[in-house]
């Protein structure tokens, strides 16, 4: 075998190498709190003692609770799924279509096999290369995209909530609060509440619209909001009273989130100084002495090392990551 085939096969089982790590890096088991809300909605919830005058009542909480339970067990088994490419497009909030975004994605990786080849690299590296440029950058963006509109979202969403609440006990009705909301909240909210009274014109339910919701915002914050919204339309009840509890609870877990934040920054500046040593020390080295780093991109075996090396550079990048992701 010459060079060439030999690089090959190393580069295949380097990258072979690397998506097993991702795999177990990303993906795991059922954790203990999705265990724990299984079993509560199998079993149909734990039953607290009842007293003899609120057997009528206790009895309703508790279908209401082995309902809920098992609407969050169903939720937590759509997450396992395979999310769809257009869902992910619908979550980024952009208005492109699935052939749109391959031939976006085509370009990417014809682009960067162009520049490969243009700077030195051999045809099947350069191939390699804008191979993961055309699948990986793009879906890079995307999900960048989804997480900063799900961040706009959670700071917006409590004071839509407020707004709910104050209409509510001001007299109006809530589709009248909702369809406030589609026209002064800022975006992305605006966009989602303009769905829901769009979706109540031809007669789709609100419960039908907050799952709609859910499947574009798979976030706590609006799985609490479809809960409430549910449970009152079922039984009734102060609605005013559960939004604005459910308002204050969002706000405290924003504060949380900021405290966890301002507490690991450390552990992330950490991060990020381990992760640009090594390029940064080989930049240093090319513009100090060329010839010596020129040998890594002359010849096959410098090329290897090159892909060996970023390839695992990302590995621990992304170990770094989990270690200081915290969730709450």
């Amino acid at each position: 075998m010459n060079g060439t085939t030999l690089a090959i096969i190393g580069i295949a089982m380097l990258a072979a190498l690397c998506i097993a790590a991702i795999g177990f890096l990303f993906v795991g088991g059922k954790s203990e709190s999705q265990k724990r809300v299984a079993r509560v909605a199998r079993s149909g919830g734990a039953r607290l003692p009842i007293m003899e005058g609120d057997v009528d009542n206790s009895e309703k909480r508790r279908k209401q609770m082995q309902e809920t339970l098992k609407g969050l067990e169903e939720k937590q088994q759509e997450k396992k799924k395979r999310i769809s490419l257009t869902t992910r497009i619908e979550r980024a909030g952009l208005d492109i279509t699935t052939r749109t975004f391959f031939i976006l994605s085509a370009i990417t990786g014809l682009v960067a096999m162009g520049a490969m080849i243009l700077s030195g690299f051999s045809l099947p590296i350069a191939a390699l290369g804008g191979f993961a440029a055309a699948f990986g950058l793009p879906r890079w963006i995307l999900s960048y995209l989804i997480k900063r509109r799900q961040k706009a979202f959670v700071e917006e969403f409590a004071n839509a909530i407020d707004v709910i609440v104050r209409g509510v006990k001001s007299g109006l009705p809530v589709n009248d609060c909702l369809r406030l909301i589609s026209t002064e909240a800022a975006e992305p909210v605006r966009t989602e509440f303009q769905g829901i009274v769009e979706g109540q014109k031809v007669g789709v339910t609100l419960e039908q619209s907050l799952a709609r919701i859910y499947e574009r915002m798979p976030l706590a914050e609006v799985n609490f909001f479809q809960i409430v919204l549910s449970i009152q339309q079922k039984t009734g009840g102060n609605l005013s009273e559960a939004l604005g509890n459910l308002s204050k609870v969002l706000r405290e877990r924003k504060k949380m989130r900021g405290k966890i934040q301002a507490m690991s920054q450390e552990a992330k500046a950490s991060a990020g100084i381990i992760g640009i040593l090594p390029p940064g020390v080989m930049a240093m080295i090319y513009v100090t002495t060329p010839d010596y780093m020129g040998v890594l991109f002359s010849t096959t075996a410098g090329n290897m090392i090159i892909v060996g090396g970023l390839m695992w550079m990302g590995i621990g990048v992304l170990i770094m990551k989990k270690m200081i992701d915290f969730k709450f």
